[in-house]
C-alpha cells in the first residue's frame, strides 16, 4: 500500500441501488469480486488508493487480518490462493456493502490510514491524512532550507497529527507542536502521538490559526484554508531564519496571481511542482512592508 493520494472524481451510484455481491473462497477471488463491486457502484477513490483493485485489496487484506503489503501476484509466495472460510468471506462482503452504501472513505471503516508507509489511526473526527508535505518530510527535501538552529516546529491545522508525527521522526532534535481549532481532531492526534511513542516531543494545542501559538517558530507546516491571513500573522510568530511549508493543492496560478512579488520555492512531489511551496520569513516580512506602502 502506498500513502494516501488526492481524490479522483467518481460517479456515485443512486442511493438505495443494489450493490454487486462480493463473494469468493480465496483471497484473490474476494479481491477481484470486490474490485468489480466497487467499480460497478461508481465509488470514488483518493483517500489511500486511486483505483478499485487497490481499494479492494486494502479492504480484503484488512478484514482478513493480513499484512497490507501481502503479495497478491501469481508468484508461489502469493496469498492469492489462500482459502477463506464462508463465514469469513461473509464478513468481507459486509465490509464492501458498507463502503458502497455509506460512501465513507475506507480509512474511516478500517480506522487506519497510511502516510509514507506509516500507519495512523483515524476516524470521522479528523480528515483522512493525504498531504504531499509528508513526502517533503520523509525525503528530506526541506533539509537544505533549515538552519542549524531549527528546534521548534509548528504543524498548524494538524488534524489527526500525522505530519507532526512524521516531522518528529524526520528530525529527532526538533520539538513539535500540533495545533488545531478542533478539540475532536486533537483527540485523534493524541491517539497517534501516543501510538508512536512521541508524547515527550509532540505537544498538542487548541488554536484558531496562530492565535494561541505565537512562537517564535523555526518551521511551520500547514495546508491553510486562508493563506492571506496566515501570511499576515506569520512573520511575528517566526524566528529570523524560519520558513513555512505550505500545501495549496492545484492553486499555483491563483497563488502567483495573489502574490506576484513574493519569492517562493516550489518543492517537487509525486504530483509535480505545483502543490507545495516554501517561503522564508524574510520574504514574508518584505511582502508585508511592500503591502503596507
Amino acid at each position: 500500500m502506498t500513502g494516501p493520494t488526492h481524490p479522483t472524481p467518481g460517479t456515485a451510484a443512486a442511493p438505495g441501488s443494489t450493490a454487486r455481491p462480493v463473494q469468493g473462497d480465496t483471497v484473490g477471488a474476494l479481491v477481484e469480486s470486490g474490485a468489480q463491486a466497487l467499480a460497478a457502484a461508481g465509488v470514488a477513490f483518493g483517500h489511500g488508493t486511486t483505483n478499485a483493485h487497490d481499494e479492494a485489496a486494502w479492504l480484503v487484506l484488512w478484514r482478513l487480518g493480513l499484512p497490507l503489503d501481502s503479495d497478491l501476484s501469481d508468484s508461489p509466495d502469493s496469498v492469492q490462493k489462500k482459502p477463506v472460510a464462508p463465514e469469513t468471506a461473509a464478513l468481507v462482503a459486509t465490509l464492501f456493502e458498507e463502503r458502497i452504501r455509506t460512501r465513507k472513505p475506507a480509512a474511516y471503516l478500517t480506522r487506519e490510514a497510511w502516510l509514507q508507509g506509516v500507519s495512523f489511526y483515524v476516524d470521522e473526527r479528523a480528515i483522512v491524512p493525504r498531504s504531499f508535505i509528508a513526502e517533503i518530510l520523509v525525503d528530506g527535501m526541506a533539509d537544505d532550507f533549515l538552519s542549524d538552529q531549527t528546534r521548534r516546529l509548528l504543524d498548524l491545522c494538524t488534524g489527526n497529527g500525522s505530519l507532526a508525527v512524521l516531522a518528529a521522526m524526520a528530525w529527532p532534535e526538533v520539538e513539535v507542536t500540533g495545533a488545531d481549532i478542533s478539540p475532536d481532531a486533537l483527540a485523534v492526534a493524541r491517539i497517534n502521538v501516543d501510538r508512536h511513542g512521541l508524547a515527550d516531543r509532540i505537544a498538542l494545542c487548541i488554536s484558531d490559526g496562530l492565535a494561541a501559538v505565537p512562537g517564535p517558530w523555526d518551521l511551520i507546516l500547514c495546508n491553510p484554508p486562508y493563506v492571506n491571513q496566515l501570511f499576515k500573522a506569520a512573520p511575528a510568530c517566526m524566528s529570523d531564519d524560519a520558513v513555512i511549508i505550505l500545501e495549496i493543492g492545484n492553486e499555483r496560478a491563483h497563488f502567483e496571481a495573489a502574490f506576484p512579488q513574493l519569492p517562493v520555492f516550489w518543492l517537487d512531489t509525486s504530483a509535480g511542482e505545483d502543490q507545495v511551496l516554501l517561503v522564508t520569513r524574510q520574504a514574508l516580512a518584505a511582502q508585508s512592508r511592500l503591502t503596507a506602502q
